[in-house]
C-alpha cells in the first residue's frame, strides 16, 4: 500500500470471506493483511495460517508457544491491506479515503510519491512489495545492488538480516545477470548422471578384486565390492561437516565494515539470500559456480586416497550436496507434514533467517549445530 494513501476499510464480514488458499486474509488487531502470498512460505505450514483465516492473529503472533521476531512482524507489513471498519453496515469494502493535510508541504510531498506511483509500471516486480520505502531506503531498488552494498558500511550487517518479500536485481548487465539465476531443477539434470555413472564406475572397479590398501612395501589389504557403501556414507558425512563449515564460516562471514569489497562478495555469496530468502531464482547453486567447489572437493580427496576410494568418497559427498540443494528449496517453498523431519528442519531454517542469523548453520541435519554450539533453542509452532 502506498504510504501517499489512506487505508482502505473493510468489514468483519468482508474479511471473514478471505479464508481460501487462493485468498486469505487475517487481522492483526484492526490491521487487515492479505497473506496469501505467504501460505506456502510459512514455517508452521499452510494449514496452520488458513486455520485464522479470517480471525485476529495478534495473540499467535505474541505466543505461546512462539513468539514472533522483530524480523517477522516486519515482513508481515508487507502484506498490509488496509483497516478493519467495525461500525460499517455495509457488506463491500468502502473505497480508498484520502487524508487531509493542513501543510502545503506535506500536501507537494503527498502528491509527488503519487505520482511516481502513478508513474511505476503495475507489472515491475519492485512495485510488488510497498513495505521498501524506495525514498527512504539505505540502497537505491531501482538500481543493482551489487555495486551499492559496499557503501553501507556499519549500517550493512544490520540492514542484511531484515529481510524484504521482493526480487533483487544484482548487476545491470542481462549476462551476468542471468547467470546469478537458477531453477532448482538444474541441480539434479546436471549432477545426478554424474553421481550414477561414478556410483557405477566405483562399484565395477571394487568388484574386479584388484584395489588393495598398501600398508607396508610387503603387506597390503584387498577392499572388497561392498566397501563403496561406507566410503560412499563417509563422503555423504563429510559433505555434510562441509555444508556447515561453508555457511557459518563462508557465508555467514562478518566483513570489515570499511571493506568495500568483502561486503560485497558477502552480499553476492549469501547476503543476498538472507535479504530476499524467497527468491526462488537464487535458492540453489548455480552449476557453474558449484563446479569450483565440487571440483576441488574432488582433487583433496582423489591426492589424498587412493584414486578408486577417493572417487567413492568424493561420489557420496556430490550425492549430499545434491540432497542439500533441493532440501534448502523445500524448506523455503516446500509444505512438510506437521511432526515430520522436513517440518522441523523448515521451522528451523526460517528462524535462521529471521531471528537467529548467527546460529542454525545446518541445513540437512543439525547434528553440527551440537558440538560448535550453535543450536537454535527449541521453539514449537
Amino acid at each position: 500500500m502506498s504510504p501517499s494513501t489512506s487505508p482502505r476499510f473493510f468489514t468483519e464480514r468482508e474479511v471473514a470471506r478471505h479464508s481460501t488458499p487462493d485468498s486469505c486474509w487475517v487481522l492483526l488487531g484492526t490491521r487487515v493483511y492479505d497473506v496469501t502470498a505467504f501460505l506456502r512460505m510459512h514455517p508452521g505450514g499452510e494449514a496452520l495460517i488458513r486455520s485464522r483465516s479470517g480471525k485476529d492473529v495478534s495473540r499467535e503472533m505474541e505466543g505461546p508457544p512462539h513468539r514472533h521476531s522483530e524480523n517477522a512482524r516486519r515482513w508481515m507489513e508487507q502484506y498490509y491491506i488496509g483497516e478493519l471498519d467495525r461500525d460499517s453496515g455495509a457488506e463491500e469494502a468502502q473505497t480508498l479515503r484520502e487524508r487531509r493535510q493542513t501543510s502545503d508541504q506535506t500536501d507537494g510531498k503527498t502528491a509527488e510519491k503519487m505520482k511516481l506511483d502513478e508513474d511505476e509500471d503495475e507489472n515491475s516486480p519492485y512495485s510488488r512489495c510497498s513495505s521498501v520505502d524506495l525514498d527512504k531506503d539505505l540502497v537505491d531498488w531501482r538500481k543493482p545492488l551489487a555495486w551499492q552494498v559496499g557503501h553501507l558500511g556499519e549500517k550493512y550487517d544490520a540492514w542484511v538480516h531484515q529481510p524484504v518479500d521482493r526480487p533483487i536485481r544484482l548487476f545491470g548487465n542481462p549476462f551476468m545477470e542471468a547467470s546469478t539465476k537458477t531453477s532448482w531443477y538444474w541441480v539434479p539434470v546436471v549432477w545426478l548422471p554424474v553421481v550414477f555413472y561414478l556410483s557405477w564406475y566405483c562399484f565395477t572397479t571394487l568388484a574386479k578384486g584388484t584395489t588393495r590398501i598398501d600398508l607396508t612395501s610387503d603387506v597390503s589389504i584387498p577392499v572388497h565390492k561392498y566397501m563403496f557403501v561406507p566410503l560412499f556414507l563417509l563422503g555423504w558425512f563429510l559433505w555434510s561437516f562441509i555444508e556447515y563449515c561453508i555457511h557459518r564460516f563462508v557465508f555467514h562471514m562478518k566483513p570489515p565494515a570499511h571493506n568495500y569489497y568483502l561486503i560485497m562478495l558477502h552480499f553476492l555469496l549469501h547476503g543476498q539470500h538472507h535479504k530476499s530468502p524467497f527468491d526462488g531464482s537464487r535458492l540453489v547453486f548455480p552449476p557453474g559456480i558449484a563446479s569450483i567447489v565440487v571440483g576441488s572437493f574432488y582433487m583433496i580427496l582423489c591426492k589424498t586416497l587412493p584414486e578408486i576410494l577417493g572417487v567413492s568418497v568424493f561420489v557420496g559427498g556430490l550425492c549430499g550436496y545434491v540432497v542439500y540443494d533441493m532440501i534448502h528449496y523445500y524448506l523455503h517453498y516446500g509444505s512438510p507434514k506437521r511432526g515430520s523431519y522436513m517440518y522441523g528442519l523448515k521451522a528451523y531454517h526460517v528462524k535462521h533467517h529471521f531471528e537467529h542469523q548467527r546460529a542454525g548453520f545446518g541445513i540437512t541435519t543439525t547434528f553440527w549445530d551440537h558440538p560448535f554450539d550453535t543450536v537454535i533453542p527449541d521453539e514449537k509452532f
